[in-house]
């Protein structure tokens, strides 16, 4: 049965989150862990290296892990918001086909999830609120070049005009998620640290190479556990805020009543 889309409540919005989460958990947990496995395995190579290399010595395997690992979650990221647009539909979603699906946007995802980030981030160091509120004007920016093009000015405009008036809604999604984030973490984190701890007890050099591991495990673990949570939300808003101004569930019920249904509700999907 295809999903009824309406305006949904804040509560509604939390719960199918993880009612899609749940119930397509080894599709999400996928698209999060299949490009982690290369940022992993540069990890690893990075902390073996350690060993042979002279006490804080640049390490450009290091370097090339922390860049690979941006990469690999924001095409996670737009592989995530694939996905999430065809279980509206009720369509079978695979790992191939929600990468496959997502490859026309990923270099734009990118680029955009990068200038967004520096924006942020030169708010935050600011005065903090005005990072806030960059972050939230522009939350919806890689579900809409996603489904719907266009560059960075264009996604961060139309961002801006869909959470307006929302964007406290939004604020308390996404904080209660990022907690549920550090929560996971912490799980999986503190334990690793105390056999660390006990490991590497009078060798800096072997701690240090153990900590690199261990942390590199843990995230691993806890980016392709939870990481899909906040793609998730934030693509139903997307779809919710659609629904509120532009009455796109009238759009959507109509396209299904015209000749060749099912391909004109594709299509206005990723409109």
């Amino acid at each position: 049965m295809v999903t009824v889309l309406r305006p949904l409540s804040t509560s509604e919005l939390l719960d199918r989150t993880f009612h899609l989460y749940r119930n397509n958990f080894l599709v999400f947990v996928g698209i999060m862990a299949v490009p982690q496995l290369i940022v992993l395995a540069l990890r690893l190579a990075s902390a073996a290296s350690m060993t042979v290399r002279p006490f804080g010595a640049f390490n450009p395997l290091g370097l090339l892990a922390g860049l690979a690992s941006f990469i690999a979650v924001e095409i996670s990221h737009a592989a995530t918001v694939t996905a999430v647009s065809n279980f509206h539909l009720d369509k079978p979603v695979t790992l191939g086909s929600a990468f496959s699906l997502a490859r026309p946007s990923m270099l734009r995802v990118i680029l955009i999830s990068l200038a967004i980030g520096i924006g942020v981030g030169f708010g935050l160091i600011l005065l903090i609120v005005p990072g806030i509120l960059f972050a939230l004007m522009w939350s919806l920016s890689i579900p809409v070049t996603v489904l719907e093009g266009g560059g960075l000015n264009a996604s961060t405009k139309r961002s801006q005009a869909l959470t307006k008036g929302s964007r406290g809604r939004i604020f308390v999604i996404l904080l209660l998620i990022v907690a549920l984030i550090f929560v996971v973490s912490l799980i999986f984190q503190v334990p690793l640290g105390v056999v660390i701890a006990i490991a590497g007890r009078g060798d800096p050099v072997r701690m240090l190479a153990l900590v690199t591991t261990v942390s590199s495990i843990g995230t691993f673990l806890s980016t392709s556990l939870v990481g899909p949570l906040a793609t998730i939300a934030l693509t139903l808003i997307y779809y919710d805020q659609r629904v509120r101004k532009e009455g796109f569930d009238l759009q959507l019920m109509m396209s299904r009543l015209q000749p060749g249904g099912a391909s004109a509700a594709a299509a206005t999907l990723s409109s």
